[in-house]
């Protein structure tokens, strides 16, 4: 699959997804969300085949967030500047959620605005050196989107929360991973390998990593009972794996399990 903004390629199990609009630092347009959302769908439902995927952007930058000189961004008079959350953005993080594997986002330069909310829906988040993330909202007098007030309040707690989305300041990569909202800090140069690395040791896990990451996010916002029913459920839904057989057994025989993801 061919798209104008975004490239997409097999690297053995994992599928490396690439934003490819350097010369905006990737700005999240809606030509850019609607490539997203469909090469998303294609991965999940198997046409793009993987087991992982890592998410990462072309040049200097992630994504800078929102494309400003997108049409109705900068219109006079009233408008709704929330309409296209509800009919794309927000759709496409509550897939990201719901998605069927894991996914690695390797963060290269700024991650700014819904850019910073793409980049923390990794499950496992590997940022370059020279990486920072920014809620840029209150330079322009609106207020973060993408989820980012969800994330980063429950990542972070409510004061780094507040002084992140308020004061508007850079989070270089290294506070992030000090903050514990990232996971690890790689050089730039070699970002994309080591995501891609780390995306193929989850693509050889069992079909289970699917339902760890659906009650991880479950958990997020789950009473302790909830949490507990969830893990019934999930636990049942492992437990009829070929993977679950196939790990058991290589437990006993006392050799590696090799996962087949079903």
């Amino acid at each position: 699959m061919t798209y104008e903004k975004l490239n997409v390629e097999r690297l053995g199990k994992v599928a490396l997804v690439t934003l490819n609009d350097p010369s905006t630092l990737n700005a999240f347009g809606n030509d850019v969300a609607n490539n997203l959302v469909d090469a998303f769908a294609q991965i999940a439902s198997g046409e793009i085949p993987a087991r992982a995927v890592v998410l990462t952007g072309e040049g200097r930058g992630f994504c800078s967030g929102a494309n400003l000189s997108g049409p109705g961004i900068a219109s006079a008079g009233p408008r709704d500047a929330g309409e296209r959350l509800g009919t794309l953005v927000n759709p496409f993080m509550r897939s990201l959620r719901d998605f069927p594997m894991p996914i690695v986002t390797a963060v290269n330069g700024p991650a700014a605005g819904v850019g910073a909310s793409l980049a923390l829906m990794g499950d496992m988040i590997l940022a370059g050196e020279s990486a920072y993330f920014l809620q840029a909202f209150r330079r322009i007098g609106l207020v973060p989107d993408g989820g980012s007030t969800f994330l980063l309040a429950r990542s972070l707690g409510k004061a780094r929360a507040m002084e992140l989305t308020l004061l508007g300041e850079k989070l270089p990569a290294a506070k992030a991973l000090e903050w514990g909202l990232i996971n690890r800090v790689v050089p730039d140069a070699t970002l994309v390998d080591e995501a891609v690395k780390l995306a193929a040791e989850l693509a050889d896990g069992p079909a289970s990593l699917a339902i760890i990451r659906k009650l991880v996010w479950k958990g997020l916002e789950a009473a302790h009972d909830e949490a507990l029913d969830a893990e019934r459920w999930g636990q049942k839904e492992a437990g009829d794996t070929e993977d679950n057989r196939e790990g058991v057994a290589a437990f006993k025989e006392k050799r590696p399990a090799v996962f087949q993801g079903r």
